[in-house]
């Protein structure tokens, strides 16, 4: 449920620079009241710790993965 999670924040996060670099737009920041407000702040770092969290994806064997989808049913 944690890599789920993490990877929706990870893809949000994606989203949200791929808006800066294509259009000067923070989306994050137009949401919750600019770059400094703590909403936003939270979200960036709630961004963050997803994307380390997903490090951890990229060294897991595959096969441990797929059996830990399997037993959340």
């Amino acid at each position: 449920m944690l890599d789920k999670i993490s990877l929706a924040l990870v893809i949000i996060g994606a989203i949200n620079w791929g808006a800066i670099g294509l259009f000067q737009f923070d989306i994050v920041a137009w949401i919750f009241g600019g770059q400094g407000a703590i909403l936003s702040r939270i979200i960036y770092t709630l961004v963050a710790l997803a994307g380390i969290w997903c490090i951890s994806l990229l060294f897991r064997d595959s096969d441990s993965v797929a059996l830990s989808d399997n037993d959340s049913d």
